[in-house]
């Protein structure tokens, strides 16, 4: 039998490289830069460089980090559509939460009150599944 980890070849697409570099202000988040790079490390200029925006709501059950792609040709453009953008990747985040939760909430199994009660104790009831 084949070990799963000899299956297993992680390859870096050497076609697809980017260097990151981050930007932040210390408070709200982060700016991540991805500059498309060439096998040698110079800058591809036939691919665009990309900006990904990252924050963090605290919840609960802690930290939830948000990221979105910010639609920018430069690090100005990309601060400028910061807020707006990270404002909306939250009100999509918060209704997916609210999604799972109606979810979690419709698919919690309960005895049948009917035929005794307690799932069976009192004679006979049994769970049903939604």
């Amino acid at each position: 039998m084949a070990n799963e980890r000899d299956e297993l070849k992680l390859e870096l697409d050497a076609d697809n490289l980017y260097r990151e570099e981050m930007f932040t202000d210390q408070k709200i988040g982060s700016i991540r830069q991805l500059t498309p790079v060439r096998r040698d490390g110079s800058v591809d200029g036939a691919r665009p460089v990309i900006f990904v925006g990252e924050t963090s709501l605290m919840t609960p059950a802690g930290t939830l980090p948000i990221h979105f792609k910010l639609e920018a040709a430069n690090l100005a453009d990309a601060v400028a559509l910061f807020s707006a953008t990270a404002n909306q990747a939250i009100q999509e985040t918060m209704e997916q939460l609210r999604e799972l939760r109606r979810q979690a909430a419709s698919s919690i199994v309960v005895p049948d009150m009917g035929k005794g009660g307690l799932g069976g104790l009192g004679g006979g009831g049994k769970i049903q599944m939604p």
